[in-house]
């Protein structure tokens, strides 16, 4: 039996969590004050994924950079991935909040969208 302390972020309560495992599986999740704390510490132990943020150049706009996202969480072991691709992209002004800017970042099925607008300089 195999046991993991986590804290929780599902919601701001921040809980402590202790899983319990056995051959690879959770068989317990305790120390959870919500339903959203046992999703979370399922996934976390067994295949644990992260959104990730981070910005893109963007050539003619009035701003060097755009802030961004991925639509949708990303595994984790993927992070290092998505970032290279992410540091490669170059996009053309204008941006706006939720546009596509990487399609499919990494090979994940995960696109990276805008989290701020840039207009054209």
């Amino acid at each position: 039996m195999e046991k993991r302390e986590l804290t929780c972020i599902g919601c701001p309560m921040g809980c402590q969590l202790t899983v319990t495992m056995e051959n690879g599986e959770v068989t317990e999740v305790t120390g959870n004050t919500c339903q959203k704390g046992d999703i979370y510490a399922r996934k976390e132990v067994v295949n644990p994924t992260r959104i990730v943020t981070s910005t893109i150049r963007i050539t003619g706009g009035d701003k060097e950079r755009v802030s961004v996202k991925t639509a949708s969480d990303i595994p984790k072991d993927k992070i290092f991935e998505v970032m290279k691709d992410i540091d490669a992209a170059v996009v053309s002004a204008p941006a706006h909040i939720g546009d596509i800017l990487v399609q499919n970042v990494a090979g994940t099925g995960v696109d990276v969208i805008a989290t701020r607008n840039v207009e054209i300089a």
